[in-house]
Formats: structure tokens, sequence, C-alpha cells
């Protein structure tokens, strides 16, 4: 059975599609950036702020399905440019334990939405 996931505490969808999908007991979180839902302003003034406003907005959207990090088992990272990878890989490795971390790939794209430097989506099971 395939339930939307919705929560206030993460940015609203700016086209047709949702925050997460939960089919089943697996959830299929959208690509998250930097969007303070609070004030809907990007936060951007720094890679360690902007990767941090990243995670909490996908943790606002696990938590919103009843779960939390330790429920991923697949991220994908999209970033603008290799060289904030081991800043933005620094505050990611906070969310998660080293023996549990889930699997992951870490992709340099050309250009992402309202031209962030990341944005990450992950895969979750209850």
């Amino acid at each position: 059975m395939k339930t939307i996931i919705k929560t206030e505490n993460a940015p609203a969808p700016i086209g047709p599609y949702n925050q997460a999908v939960l089919y089943n007991n697996t959830l299929y979180s959208s690509g998250q950036i930097a969007i303070n839902p609070k004030t809907n302003q990007l936060v951007t003034d720094t890679i360690e702020n902007e990767t941090t406003m990243v995670m909490e907005n996908l943790k606002a959207v696990l938590n919103a399905a009843g779960m939390t990090f330790e429920n991923v088992v697949k991220a994908s990272i999209f970033i603008s440019d290799m060289h904030n990878f081991s800043k933005i890989n620094a505050v990611y490795a906070t969310y998660f334990k080293d023996e549990t971390a889930p699997a992951r790939e870490t992709v340099e794209v050309a250009n992402l939405p309202k031209f962030v430097n990341v944005e990450i989506s992950v895969i979750a099971i209850k």
C-alpha cells in the first residue's frame, strides 16, 4: 500500500512530487536541499550549515514516517563541487553510526535545484 508522507518540518514540494512515499515498509524520500522549512529561505552561508539543513530536513521526513537514520539503507548525494566532498561527508557522518551506515553514492553534477551545493535523498526500511 502506498502512503504519501508529508510534514511541515521539511520544505514543501515545489512541483508534482511528495516529500516521501512509503510503500509497504520501504520509504523513498525525494531529494532534500537546504531550505529552512520555518523561513522558506535557503541556508547556504557555509557548506557545513547547508549540509546540516539538508540532513535535518531528511530527519524530519524520516520522523514523519516513524523512522530514524538507523532505518536508512541507501543514500544518494548530489554535489555541485567535488572539492566540498570532505566537508559534506564530515557533517553527513554525524547522522550515522559507522557500523550501520547505509550504502551510498556521491555524484558531482552540473547544477542542482535553486543552484544549491548539495542534495540528498534516502531509501529507508521499517
